[in-house]
């Protein structure tokens, strides 16, 4: 068993940067794609961004491409997402999440295998 904890959520002006880390114990591996997803209420979970096992490959959802970076420290089994120029619409809680592959390009939530319980961004003008 794997457990995700995530930390670096808060309440924000928008336009500011907030950095969620989120770290791994337990049965943890290297050999894991990790990733983050958020949810705002009265909608479904959605995809923000994945790294690969060897943080070579990534993938963003288009809304944070250029904003959101994703990265990892294996020695230290985490896997942080620095934000900049934050929008309202970023407002959610933000999830850390573990897949059992090396590398995978899905989004869909039901993929993963491991989260975290969530941290709350609030974005507001």
């Amino acid at each position: 068993q794997v457990t995700l904890v995530e930390s670096g959520g808060g309440s924000v002006q928008t336009g500011v940067s907030l950095r969620l880390s989120c770290a791994a114990s337990g049965r943890t591996s290297s050999f894991t794609t990790m990733g983050w997803f958020r949810q705002a209420p009265g909608k479904e979970r959605e995809f923000v961004a994945l790294i690969s096992w060897d943080g070579h490959s990534t993938k963003y959802t288009d809304s944070v491409k250029g904003r959101f970076t994703i990265s990892r420290d294996n020695a230290k089994n985490t896997v942080d997402l620095q934000m900049n120029s934050l929008k309202a619409e970023d407002t959610a809680v933000y999830y850390c999440t573990i897949r059992n592959k090396l590398w995978t390009t899905s989004t869909d939530a039901r993929d993963f295998d491991y989260w975290g319980q969530g941290t709350q961004v609030t974005v507001s003008s």
